[in-house]
């Protein structure tokens, strides 16, 4: 990790660094945060749970790992669907960012592609693998919901697509002290986000007085598009790193 860091003060120097992961996948990151010396806080922006038919998901995953493309949209994708069924394929297996990736490697996945530099759907699309797709069946593997980048450009593109919904997102469910803490958040903290999804559902979720102090912290993005996203939804001061990973995220915010 390239986070900088001299021998006289630690990189994040004990600002509280706000990880709005979806809950339970945030305690990496949290270790991240500590070992730069900074001072990690959970508030995830979203929770991630099973399909309501797991069934039903299970035989649409089958049949999807007989197209000829597979697209995973996050690692959370690759995590549910490996409950669900193996992820053996004969198909080009394609993931929205270099986390999802790693994912797919973990779970048997030998040579998953995604992009290096633009980490997100419209940097997945300039794949030539994606550029003409007549006639080819793909598969788009995630939740419902989400920006639809991905689904209205490949349908553009003549792709005989199938979606596969392998989990779904819902609001989480935040404690007493969490909101407390929230609202006593100093205006130096950074704010970690990388979903305009779950800063939506900070927005409306949390206490006023508890959105307050978190938008006049300093929100740290991964990409132009969620820094607009940010300022609409009353931050300031905003850092746009240059992806969604992790170390990306936390080299912005030690600037």
């Amino acid at each position: 990790m390239s986070v900088r860091q001299s021998t006289s003060e630690p990189a994040l120097g004990g600002h509280t660094v706000v990880i709005t992961r979806p809950a339970g996948t945030g305690s990496s990151m949290a270790r991240q945060v500590r070992r730069f010396g900074g001072v990690p806080f959970l508030l995830p922006g979203l929770s991630l749970r099973e399909v309501a038919d797991p069934a039903q998901a299970a035989v649409a995953l089958a049949a999807a790992l007989q197209d000829d493309l597979l697209v995973f949209t996050s690692p959370a994708a690759v995590r549910f669907a490996t409950r669900l069924a193996s992820l053996r394929t004969h198909a080009t297996v394609l993931a929205v960012g270099q986390g999802t990736a790693r994912a797919l490697r973990l779970h048997g996945v030998s040579e998953p592609f995604a992009p290096t530099q633009r980490q997100d759907s419209e940097g997945l699309l300039d794949h030539p693998a994606l550029a003409d797709l007549r006639g080819k069946r793909v598969a788009l593997i995630g939740a419902a919901g989400g920006r639809g980048v991905l689904r209205t450009e490949l349908a553009a593109r003549a792709a005989q697509l199938r979606e596969v919904h392998v989990y779904r997102r819902a609001a989480p469910r935040w404690q007493k002290r969490q909101l407390g803490a929230v609202a006593a958040l100093p205006a130096d903290a950074r704010v970690l986000l990388s979903s305009a999804e779950a800063l939506g559902c900070l927005r409306d979720g949390l206490p006023a007085k508890a959105y307050a102090a978190l938008s006049s912290a300093i929100a740290v993005v991964s990409s132009e598009r969620l820094a607009e996203v940010a300022r609409e939804a009353g931050f300031k001061r905003v850092v746009v790193a240059a992806s969604a990973m992790a170390a990306d995220l936390l080299e912005a915010a030690a600037r």
